[in-house]
């Protein structure tokens, strides 16, 4: 047909014209199953025999805007297992719990383990090497949404320290991928673990960029600590729904040790999902009643996990005075004997509140001191929505060094309050680090003789930090990691400020790397002369201790002088001295 003929059909018959865009109505009519389907892939076929080449519009392509997708739709529970969590137990070298969810009837819930293999799929585990552990625990909750969740418990038991495992929870037919876990060495060994503050809000949208960054930098880390208030809203199946996904599949390959903050709360009730969710250790205190020892179980325990006792605290009964007085009769006894080198204490209501207008006295008063009485090396804490870290005052060695607790308050999610210092300061406290505005996670990091501490924002740079040393003798050290502000300037203590000619002065000083060479010097102020006098030796915590430095002859009567102290990591100084005889 030539254009002339083709141009007379088109007029003639602009249905059958060559040449004519067809719309998907079109396509519908004539199509013999008038479907969405058929009617791109005759528009395809139809520009495809035009000459073109272009892709079959899409199915759906003519529905209406977007709608939300109902809440109840969203995290409705199914066969498949979802929210998994490994929960430690009291024994985590060789026992471990898993809690889950489903749809699915405790008749059939069940996990399998073996120690983890080098390959899986097409690879088929050992004969007898894969052990089915029958749910020791079914809990039907509730929702909000509607729906009922089942939350299943396993616990594995006879297991080897320190070795690799590989798990998966179902019912048998519909199973989990398969996750793997390490149980804890016997004793001590080197590990790291992450500490949230407050999640509660836009966990959703900003809280999974801090859970997957943190994770990003520690992803060996053994332990998540949570210090309350995960979500807003205590029975909220929306709310948890986020939770679980913000943190995806880190939850059920690494322990969490969360405590309960006051969200986590109802009308005075916990909330409906915590103990099916988080079955801790029940280690905790007896509170003298059966009604009352049933609603905080789970709530208050301790987990020993190579080398560092882990004590989680309910800060929310404190104005329940025979409830906090059995907790902090139990909290003495857990600190009394404790074993372990290291202690860890979370709990939700700061010791020294950074935000505006709040005030724990009574968790100050009665734990405050047992912190400080037996050495507990870091306070984990949330609730204020802020960023805050120190220690007490009448523990400050330096501009930079402590030798005391270190408390901390942190705030992971996107509700923000302002933060001041006033309650630190009137209660003896000295708050060396403060932020608001900021979305923050925690590495801590513990080795034998040594944690340190660094939070980040959650674009991955750093905030604040500290490094903790502690002796044999449990004697210890806090320092600021070091910047280049806080490594000069006077930090050297001495013992007087006047001192005869070529006389002694003892000085001190912090906030060294343990065995660093520190250079002695006495410096003319005047004349900005220095004169190498000695030579000293860290010790184990970084410190030079009570050294006598004697004054040289050139050290002349009435004139002023200074001790100047220089190594690698510091260049400081002592207050002026006057030679004045």
């Amino acid at each position: 047909m030539n254009r002339s003929d083709c141009r007379a059909l088109c007029r003639q018959r602009p249905e059958e014209c060559p040449g004519r865009r067809l719309n998907v109505s079109d396509v519908r009519k004539r199509g013999p199953f008038g479907s969405r389907r058929a009617a791109g892939a005759a528009v395809g076929a139809v520009l495809l025999g035009g000459g073109l080449i272009a892709v079959p519009a899409a199915v759906g392509a003519d529905s209406g805007p977007p709608v939300k997708v109902p809440d109840a739709e969203v995290y409705e529970p199914s066969a498949l297992p979802d929210r998994i969590i490994l929960v430690p137990t009291a024994t985590p070298a060789t026992s471990q719990k898993v809690t889950w969810r489903s749809e699915v009837g405790g008749e059939y819930a069940q996990a399998q383990l073996l120690e983890a293999p080098i390959a899986l799929g097409d690879v088929r585990p050992a004969e007898g090497a894969v052990r089915t552990v029958m749910a020791g625990s079914t809990n039907p909750v509730t929702t909000s949404l509607g729906y009922a969740s089942v939350y299943h418990q396993v616990e594995f038991t006879g297991l080897q320290p320190n070795t690799r495992y590989t798990y998966r929870v179902g019912d048998g037919v519909n199973w989990s991928e398969w996750i793997d876990f390490t149980t804890a060495s016997a004793g001590f060994e080197p590990f790291s673990f992450i500490y949230y503050g407050d999640m509660q809000n836009y966990i959703d949208s900003a809280g999974p960029r801090v859970f997957r960054q943190a994770f990003a930098d520690r992803p060996e880390a053994k332990v998540i600590v949570n210090a309350g208030d995960l979500i807003n809203s205590a029975n909220s199946e929306l709310e948890w729904g986020q939770w679980h996904a913000a943190d995806g599949f880190i939850n059920s390959q690494i322990n969490n040790i969360s405590i309960t903050g006051n969200h986590e709360y109802s009308g005075g009730r916990l909330s409906t999902f915590w103990q099916p969710t988080f079955p801790y250790p029940t280690n905790g205190p007896d509170f003298g009643d059966a009604a009352t020892n049933a609603a905080m179980r789970n709530t208050v325990y301790s987990v020993d996990y190579q080398g560092v006792r882990f004590i989680g605290l309910n800060s929310n009964v404190q104005s329940l005075a025979p409830i906090m007085a059995a907790q902090t009769a139990w909290l003495e006894q857990q600190l009394a004997n404790n074993p372990n080198k290291w202690t860890v204490v979370t709990f939700h209501h700061p010791v020294y509140s950074v935000a505006s207008g709040r005030n724990n006295p009574t968790v100050r008063a009665q734990w405050g001191p047992l912190f400080e009485k037996y050495g507990v090396d870091l306070v984990l804490q949330g609730h204020d929505h802020t960023y805050g870290r120190g220690s007490t005052t009448a523990s400050r060695r330096s501009a930079t060094v402590h030798d005391s607790t270190v408390y901390a308050t942190s705030v992971s999610g996107g509700k923000m309050y302002d933060a001041v210092a006033s309650n630190w300061v009137d209660n003896g406290a000295d708050q060396m680090s403060v932020g608001q505005d900021m979305q923050l996670y925690q590495m801590i990091d513990v080795t034998e003789d040594s944690i340190t501490y660094e939070a980040r924002y959650a674009n991955g740079e750093h905030h604040d930090g500290v490094v903790i040393r502690k002796n044999d003798a449990g004697e210890r050290t806090v320092q600021e990691i070091r910047t280049p502000e806080n490594t000069v300037g006077e930090q050297v203590a001495v013992d007087t400020t006047t001192v005869g000619f070529r006389g002694t002065v003892n000085v001190s000083a912090w906030g060294y790397d343990p065995g660093e060479t520190v250079n002695v010097y006495v410096r003319n102020v005047e004349r900005g002369q220095d004169v190498l006098v000695g030579e000293a030796t860290a010790d184990e915590l970084g410190r030079v201790l009570e050294l006598p430095v004697t004054f040289p002859s050139s050290a002349k009567k009435l004139s002023t002088q200074m001790v100047y102290l220089e190594s690698v990591n510091q260049q400081i100084t002592s207050p002026e001295i006057t030679v004045n005889r």
